[in-house]
């Protein structure tokens, strides 16, 4: 299967564009949260995507809630948060919003390592963990050097095993990869990143 993924448009018109035209060629499309920026056009955010064809899965970042997205999504889309989808035979499961807690204040929708722990328990084999945040020590280090990824999608990491975590969220680190044991972590950013599952 051929996976387009990206994460954090923001609203960005011009690269969301960019990676509907590329969709073409997709089997599937990935969107690691972050359509929209502190809840406002959540709805005209998503609806840069309605011309994809192909089935979209995707999770809520820090900028809107489970509610919104699930309420703006496409016929076309399913929207994870702490549940997960069979697509084509692949497992994926999903898990959204700031993790753990930002200092970014009431705004930002975030879950405490705790809260994720235990949506990260309903999962029990998975072959593509999405997340919008990274886990704790790959593609999580801030301009200031500072990891701030998640020890609950660390943990999950290493006890499910998936073929691939991809993830977004720190600006700073979007585009950086690394591993966990034998799984491949992505933070994604608002381009195109091909993968073959």
């Amino acid at each position: 299967m051929k996976i387009l993924a990206f994460s954090d448009l923001h609203g960005d018109t011009a690269a969301a564009s960019r990676l509907v035209k590329a969709s073409a060629e997709a089997d599937l499309v990935i969107i690691a949260g972050d359509f929209c920026n502190y809840h406002k056009d959540v709805a005209a955010s998503v609806a840069l995507f309605a011309e994809i064809a192909c089935t979209i899965v995707a999770v809520p970042g820090n900028h809107e809630t489970i509610d919104e997205l699930t309420g703006a999504a496409t016929d076309n889309m399913t929207v994870l948060h702490g549940q997960s989808c069979n697509v084509g035979g692949l497992s994926l499961f999903g898990i959204g919003y700031g993790i753990p807690t930002t200092p970014f204040g009431d705004w930002s929708c975030d879950l405490s390592e705790a809260d994720a722990t235990r949506m990260l328990a309903n999962c029990r084999k998975v072959d593509i963990l999405i997340s919008h945040s990274p886990p704790k020590g790959v593609a999580d280090t801030t301009s200031s050097g500072t990891s701030v990824g998640s020890t609950a999608l660390r943990t999950a990491s290493e006890r499910l095993k998936p073929q691939l975590m991809l993830c977004g969220h720190i600006h700073e680190a979007w585009g950086q990869m690394g591993q966990i044991g034998e799984t491949n972590i992505h933070n994604l950013g608002p381009t195109a990143n091909w993968f073959e599952v």
